[in-house]
């Protein structure tokens, strides 16, 4: 496996198994050069005891495996609890990043089995002649969103229950659109088809009726996520080193969103104004981006509105320069109380 990364190139939201069973999603894009930064999905059922955390009553079938989820993937609580779990029984799986100086869950290349890329998936399934009603649904919305965006099929893709072959018909459709621009296009499609009854919106929350990424389409739920092609991925991992500073808080105004809707979720900022003493900043320390390891956080603000945000101000170096900027994380793992809010 130590020649995996010749023909994958590990971009967020692509899923893997290991050969233990554990099936985990790549996170963001910059990734040392023997192993995947990445959260676990799935879990196998007979190592559910080491990780003391609650489960979904739900059971899942992979190949011959059984599998569990958390209830609740993404609190810092469950990422700690998770992450020492690994360094104590799978020690292969945690790993210290040296230029974020952190605790972080990736796996070493060796130990991946397989790869979905769900722009392969979409492909595999196109192939299937055994669809059954919920793979033809996922087919047809891709067509029909390829058809009314003018966005060719090859910038689609499909993960999820489905790309995995594990989905029941009650599973939804999870729908990647490769490329920021691509994105936008699909997005306007899908809020035209909305407004003309073709598709309905759905919302679970404020922040779903923000985003809008959740839809019904011939009464099957289906969400759609962007991930940056590659030559969208402008840094390497290395390339810059993090240093944690303070927790803030503070208002200010979105400048860019061309990167809001991936994940990390990137929005360029200006106008920064403190909402409490602990926040106050010298000019030079104020930060250029906000910059959300949280998927929910993603394309919830677009240019020139204003947002609250509460996350850890940072550090930003460029290694080989020595260039300093400013950022605040949301999503460090450190806090529950980190988030990104529209202001209105």
């Amino acid at each position: 496996m130590g020649s995996l990364m010749d023909t994958w190139f590990p971009r967020d939201g692509d899923t893997f198994v290991t050969k233990e069973g554990f099936v985990f999603y790549v996170f963001g894009y910059e990734h040392p050069a023997d192993r995947v930064i990445s959260f676990i999905k799935y879990i196998p059922l007979n190592f559910q005891s080491l990780f003391k955390i609650r489960y979904l009553k739900r059971r899942w079938k992979l190949g011959d495996r059984t599998l569990v989820r958390a209830e609740k993937l993404y609190t810092a609580q469950n990422y700690n609890m998770i992450i020492e779990t690994f360094k104590k029984y799978f020690p292969d799986y945690f790993y210290f990043c040296p230029f974020r100086t952190k605790e972080l869950i990736s796996a070493p290349l060796r130990q991946i089995d397989k790869v979905f890329e769900p722009r392969a998936c979409l492909e595999s399934l196109r192939r299937n002649r055994g669809k059954d009603r919920l793979e033809r649904l996922a087919l047809d919305l891709v067509s029909f969103l390829s058809e009314q965006s003018c966005v060719d099929l090859e910038n689609f893709g499909v993960h999820g229950s489905i790309a995995l072959n594990m989905h029941s018909s009650e599973s939804d459709i999870d729908l990647t659109v490769y490329g920021s621009k691509n994105f936008r296009k699909v997005e306007e499609t899908i809020g035209k088809m909305i407004a003309e009854g073709e598709l309905k919106h759905v919302a679970k929350n404020w922040i779903d009726r923000i985003r809008k990424h959740r839809g019904r389409y011939k009464n099957k739920l289906f969400n759609y996520t962007a991930v940056r092609k590659i030559e969208e991925i402008l840094i390497k991992y290395g390339e810059y080193s993090y240093k944690p500073i303070k927790p803030v808080l503070f208002q200010c105004t979105v400048s860019t969103d061309e990167e809001a809707m991936f994940r990390p979720a990137i929005y360029e900022i200006s106008d920064y104004h403190p909402l409490n003493d602990a926040s106050e900043l010298p000019q030079e320390e104020r930060p250029k981006k906000v910059v959300s390891m949280i998927g929910c956080y993603r394309n919830i603000a677009r240019n020139g509105e204003k947002i609250r945000v509460s996350g850890k101000l940072e550090k930003v170096e460029h290694v080989e320069t020595g260039h300093v900027y400013y950022q605040v994380v949301v999503g460090t793992g450190t806090s529950e109380d980190e988030y990104i809010r529209p202001e209105k």
